[in-house]
């Protein structure tokens, strides 16, 4: 079996739903898979940001203080822009560090950017770099602000009201429903947008491999 140093970030989530499947009443795991379905079938690729498209200039909560600039993140070079749920997302705690362990290394040594983004507030968000000594920098795209303008938000569909304790508008800290979904975006000098994957299916995120590629064609 593949040792979590070397296992895919495929296997990593196939091992969570594994895990899932054995623990999980079947209400419970319907429910997911129907959530997951929804958004794949929904998912439109023309709806989202294109390459070539300029983003609006943008400031980022760092959850280690002060602010980070889109501007100044690609003021020499493209920026690998990460997005994810929010800290207890158990997805996203696959998916992080596999990536400082897969990419982050490869990138520093191109001098390439990588910063993690979700809408949920800095002092919350803060757990999970913590929790994982994540080597980059992560950050609070408040209200979803740039999400929303690369056309990758979406609300869950069963959304009770009033809204129960302990609901994701809680969670995150921004009393919405909405979520990114987990996207990796490649953003050159002048916040042009040179490539952006989108994962409408949380559990199905680019390779570390796939994301590299992206970046060397972006830098060629």
């Amino acid at each position: 079996m593949a040792t979590l140093l070397t296992a895919t970030l495929k296997d990593r989530f196939a091992a969570l739903q594994a895990e899932r499947v054995r623990s999980w009443p079947a209400a419970q795991l319907a429910a997911n898979a129907r959530q997951r379905q929804i958004l794949v079938d929904r998912f439109d690729p023309a709806a989202v940001a294109q390459a070539g498209s300029i983003l609006p200039p943008t400031d980022f909560d760092d959850v280690d203080g002060g602010s980070l600039s889109l501007d100044t993140l690609t003021a020499d070079g493209p920026a690998v822009l990460i997005y994810f749920r929010f800290a207890n997302c158990p997805a996203c705690n696959l998916a992080l560090p596999y990536y400082a362990e897969q990419l982050f290394p490869a990138l520093a040594a191109k001098g390439v950017r990588l910063v993690a983004l979700s809408p949920q507030k800095a002092d919350a968000l803060r757990e999970i770099r913590t929790r994982h000594a994540l080597p980059f920098r992560v950050a609070t795209d408040r209200d979803n602000g740039l999400a929303h303008h690369l056309g990758i938000t979406f609300e869950p569909d069963d959304q009770p009201s009033p809204p129960p304790s302990g609901w994701i508008g809680d969670v995150t800290g921004t009393g919405s429903w909405a979520l990114p979904q987990p996207a990796v975006a490649i953003v050159g000098p002048g916040r042009e947008l040179l490539w952006l994957q989108v994962s409408p299916d949380w559990l199905d995120r680019p390779e570390a491999d796939d994301i590299l590629q992206a970046v060397k064609a972006a830098l060629s």
